[in-house]
């Protein structure tokens, strides 16, 4: 079972306590080693926690947006999975899978740490639709979705008007745009 409050409540807390939803200053502050791979062509992002080092790898190559949607979503495993991560890169067959636990708990923290609930909430009031809403917000679709998701279990009673890709990272090229080949970059 996921626990909706314990994630909010544990990525509020850090953006709180750090004045920023910024998810490459939080990694920062945490202490959290953010370097760029260029060996990275096909995959986005990787966590891991090396001779008690925290450490995001990133692929140069992504845009800004992308990169602090990954960085949000590393940032998940940071707070939530780091006994999982510790002397190994988190297993990319299990990422993209919604259904996986983690990955949707990841997700979910990056969408809490990236989109503060009220300004959220006040663009949905506008009558935007959600393809709107995520151009305002500057943010995928789907993490939109998952955002969406999570405030519903949070007590918000917003009508969803689709699910969210789970495997939207996977669809996504360094330079944000679409790509529906096989092999698309990848996060770990």
């Amino acid at each position: 079972m996921i626990d909706s409050q314990g994630i909010f409540r544990r990525a509020e807390a850090l953006v709180n306590r750090f004045g920023s939803r910024d998810p490459e200053t939080i990694a920062g502050e945490l202490g959290i080693w953010i370097r760029e791979e260029p060996a990275f062509r096909d995959l986005l992002g990787m966590y891991t926690v090396r001779w008690r080092h925290r450490m995001i790898f990133l692929n140069p190559s992504m845009t800004v947006p992308l990169r602090q949607m990954v960085i949000g979503h590393e940032l998940g495993h940071d707070a939530l999975h780091r006994d999982f991560a510790r002397n190994r890169a988190l297993q990319e067959f299990t990422l993209f899978n919604m259904k996986d636990t983690t990955e949707y708990e990841a997700n979910a923290f990056a969408a809490h740490i990236l989109l503060d609930n009220e300004t959220v909430y006040r663009t949905a009031l506008q009558g935007h639709d959600i393809v709107q809403m995520a151009g305002l917000l500057n943010t995928d679709i789907n993490l939109l979705l998952i955002k969406l998701q999570e405030m519903n279990r949070l007590g918000y009673d917003f009508r969803m008007p689709m699910t969210p890709d789970g495997s939207f990272f996977r669809k996504i090229r360094p330079d944000g745009k679409r790509n529906s080949r096989t092999g698309a970059p990848q996060i770990e």
